[in-house]
């Protein structure tokens, strides 16, 4: 069988260290690397000095721009079997230049979260209304159908697809994290309940509801259960933090913001329990996965664990009222019975519902079989034709004036 080829564009130039979706794109292409693919990886973002090193996998790097026809002549040149948009957002950029100049691609969005979700439950918190139906999220769903298939991360996320806004099941794929399985050699390496002290938050800071979830533990939560633990810290860990972020730094409250950690999962074992009292967003949640990697217990809200444990029983305990939250985290922090029991909990959840290898093979399977017969799947997606073939006109006939601007006034670029 000929090599499979696959080019993954990207919002960003993918930071595992930084984010959850960072991680996520990884996993993606550490599991076509590990089944043979040949990979590229294109983004118009710069790299950091927190990039992941794609190299190391054998994934050729290509830097793009945006509003340029130049993506035109490069995706000519690679000819990918497989295009992977990273987010919506890239697949509005480019998805017309991809169907120009290779129409028998095997077209896939990754969406990461729903983000027109996590944007109306934020709305939500200023107005009390909860709407749905915004011009995101007519953006967003029409990037859907215009893709052969998603990549869902929520089995929240999928039901509401489907019940909803009646996307047609064959447009969407469940595809949780994919973890490696929780063995008994490895919880004899954790930590244990007397060797942690204090409670964690981690969160990327670019990512609002991270911003948002200090705020509540600094103003709400953590004045009163410091009080009731004494002697506790809370320490904060998370990339980009800004100004004021690092200004609810406060030593004598016995708040702590760290910055960015090192490694997300050393710096939650040092403590005993996360907390997250997470008030809106969308998809499943990166630090908890790390938490239960790492046998740390976790309080959080419904909406914080929302789509993560199916029917099993959390690592920890979920709670929306802040009194409750409060108790809770008492109770894990000085009961180790309890402690002990919560940990056990999130290995049930890693082991049973994201260290499958199943998972993996059955997409590949998935993407074989829908690039054999891509014709008969796309006359079933009649509704993603026609708006490949009529909405996408106007961003591509923007792309392009914009294009031309800058080539008639190179200075501009500069002045936006």
């Amino acid at each position: 069988m000929e090599q499979q080829k696959i080019l993954i564009i990207g919002l960003v130039w993918p930071e595992p260290a930084s984010s959850a979706a960072g991680t996520r794109i990884v996993q993606l292409i550490k599991l076509f690397h590990n089944k043979g693919y040949d990979i590229s990886f294109a983004s118009a973002a710069s790299k950091s000095e927190f990039s992941y090193d794609l190299k190391a996998l054998q994934v050729k790097e290509y830097p793009i721009k945006l509003n340029d026809s130049g993506f035109n002549e490069l995706i000519k040149i690679l000819r990918p079997d497989i295009v992977i948009y990273d987010r919506f957002m890239v697949e509005e950029q480019y998805g017309w230049r991809v169907h120009q100049e290779c129409p028998g691609t095997l077209k896939i969005l990754d969406t990461e979260d729903l983000h027109f979700l996590r944007q109306a439950r934020q709305q939500a918190i200023k107005t009390g209304y909860t709407n749905l139906y915004s011009d995101l999220a007519k953006r967003e769903i029409a990037a859907i159908l215009r893709c052969d298939l998603s990549l869902i991360i929520s089995e929240m996320e999928m039901i509401l697809l489907k019940e909803q806004f009646r996307i047609d099941p064959s447009l969407l794929y469940y595809l949780p994290f994919l973890e490696e399985e929780v063995t008994e050699v490895k919880v004899k390496n954790w930590k244990n309940f007397e060797e942690r002290e204090g409670f964690t938050f981690i969160g990327n800071f670019l990512h609002e509801p991270n911003w948002h979830t200090v705020q509540v533990l600094k103003t709400k939560i953590w004045p009163l259960l410091r009080k009731k633990i004494q002697g506790a810290g809370l320490h904060i860990y998370g990339a980009y933090p800004s100004q004021k972020v690092t200004q609810l730094h406060n030593a004598k409250e016995h708040f702590y913001v760290h910055g960015r950690a090192k490694d997300a999962r050393e710096a939650i074992e040092k403590h005993r329990i996360l907390l997250a009292p997470i008030q809106f967003g969308a998809g499943v949640k990166g630090k908890f996965i790390d938490a239960m990697q790492t046998g740390t217990p976790s309080v959080t809200t419904s909406v914080g664990a929302e789509a993560m444990k199916g029917s099993l029983d959390w690592n920890g305990a979920i709670e929306d009222q802040e009194e409750n939250f409060i108790q809770k985290a008492v109770q894990l922090y000085q009961n180790k019975e309890l402690w002990t029991q919560a940990r056990e909990n999130g290995i049930s959840i890693l082991n049973q519902r994201y260290a499958n290898e199943r998972y993996g093979m059955e997409l590949i399977k998935t993407l074989q079989d829908l690039s054999a017969k891509l014709d008969l799947h796309r006359q079933h997606n009649f509704i993603g034709q026609i708006l490949q073939q009529q909405s996408l006109n106007s961003t591509k006939y923007m792309s392009l004036w914009i294009e031309e601007k800058m080539r008639l006034n190179p200075g501009e670029e500069h002045k936006n």
